[in-house]
């Protein structure tokens, strides 16, 4: 189930956007992110985790480090309700660029999603519960969670990209 959710990602994320000139992609009320940066910004998460997944596949199992009790909150909070607190600012390493290319930006996506979705069918139901990846927010997160993560990341933002083309 979860990664048929994971591979709708770019339906979900670029299907508003879709067939609209470039100058929606840019977009946005002031201090806000445009469809374009938000899509980047999406791409650059999925990517990063995906690719650290990748050079940790090969690792011996491992054990989740000791998270404080906000971390296991926050992901209860975040990725079992599905409630996402607005106004938290994005990881510096996940910031877009100014104006980000959107024939780029929609390619990185969908190469992002496309690399997950080998790692999960690589990796699941094997490396399960044994293979870690730091989140800035959770902590230790396995590739199901992390799939969780992102569907629940990229459903938020899209609703953001929807607002920001009034559909």
């Amino acid at each position: 189930m979860m990664p048929g959710a994971f591979a709708a990602i770019p339906d979900v994320v670029l299907g508003p956007l879709a067939g609209r000139p470039e100058a929606h992609w840019h977009r946005a009320p002031p201090g806000k992110w445009t469809p374009a940066q938000i899509v980047q910004h999406l791409a650059i998460s999925i990517d990063g985790s995906g690719r650290a997944f990748e050079q940790r596949r090969a690792k011996p199992p491992m054990r989740r480090r000791p998270r404080p009790v906000r971390q296991r909150l926050a992901q209860f909070v975040y990725l079992d309700i599905g409630w996402i607190p607005s106004g938290r600012p994005a990881p510096a390493a996940t910031e877009p660029a100014e104006r980000p290319d959107a024939g780029a930006v929609e390619r990185q996506l969908r190469d992002g999603v496309a690399r997950f979705l080998a790692l999960a069918h690589e990796l699941l139901p094997a490396r399960r519960n044994d293979l870690f990846v730091k989140h800035p927010a959770f902590g230790d997160l396995t590739l199901p969670e992390w799939l969780q993560f992102h569907i629940r990341h990229c459903a938020h933002h899209a609703k953001q990209i929807r607002a920001r083309l009034g559909s």
